[in-house]
């Protein structure tokens, strides 16, 4: 299964943070590594004269600003899940990161609104990081590498000094991107993503009859429009999850029942 939590392996690392175990898969470091490949060389063609030594330094801060990321965005979830009494964990991999309920059927204790919450805890957790970079290199009087154009230029973001150091520069355009572009991708109504969990869940605290069937039909649609929007801009790779993502959805809907706690 696409987001399955992945099997242990000697080479995870291991730790906790606000009494919450991690573990950092180690095929989290080749996924970071892979979808950062291209920003990467084009750093290192730009500015370095496409030195592969400086390439590397720039694959380093890029699985940096995933791993921080990831981290932040499974933080949201678990501390909600702490908020409703709820125990987990957290596994980071390589395809982004799962906080699992100490008890897996647990989740299914929660009311649907809670469960709404915990779901949106995420995406909401690495928009605040955003947030706060921006406020945070405009409070410095830098000029801030927003990565969505239009908006950066409507709030003056490019506006101040540049960032002196071209590694500081990309590791803040980095997790600027991440923080703000995974999070609007995860928060699309396609299960087993967050936006697809929201949507069932609200229906379901609406009292809305075949939540599960209608969140879906709504993957399957909304999965295979980003799947070929895609495909047709140059994004194989999101063009690849989001098929996959929309093939989950159906085999679901098959299946009977839902599949995506």
């Amino acid at each position: 299964m696409l987001l399955a939590e992945p099997q242990p392996t000697p080479a995870d690392w291991h730790f906790a943070i606000a009494g919450i175990p991690v573990r950092v898969s180690a095929w989290f470091w080749l996924g970071a590594t892979l979808l950062g490949w291209s920003i990467c060389q084009w750093f290192a063609d730009q500015y370095h004269g496409g030195d592969q030594r400086s390439m590397l330094g720039y694959l380093i801060l890029w699985a940096a600003a995933v791993l921080i990321s990831v981290l932040v965005h499974e933080l949201g979830h678990a501390l909600a899940y702490r908020f409703f009494g709820q125990g987990s964990q957290i596994v980071i991999y390589h395809f982004g990161g799962l906080a699992i309920p100490d008890a897996w059927g647990r989740r299914a204790h929660l009311r649907p609104i809670q469960r709404l919450v915990v779901s949106a805890a995420g995406p909401l957790a690495q928009l605040a990081l955003a947030a706060a970079i921006v406020v945070g290199l405009r409070a410095a009087g830098y000029a801030v590498p927003f990565p969505i154009d239009a908006i950066g230029e409507s709030l003056g973001l490019y506006e101040g000094r540049r960032i002196g150091s071209l590694q500081a520069f990309a590791f803040a355009m980095f997790m600027l991107s991440v923080n703000i572009y995974w999070p609007l991708l995860n928060l699309l109504p396609v299960p087993p993503l967050d936006g697809g969990q929201i949507v069932r869940e609200g229906m379901l605290a609406l009292g809305v009859a075949d939540a599960h069937k209608i969140a879906g039909l709504i993957g399957v649609a909304v999965g295979a429009l980003v799947a070929y929007w895609g495909y047709t801009r140059g994004q194989p790779f999101l063009g690849i999850m989001f098929a996959m993502l929309a093939v989950s959805c159906w085999q679901s809907l098959s299946a009977g029942g839902p599949r995506w706690r």
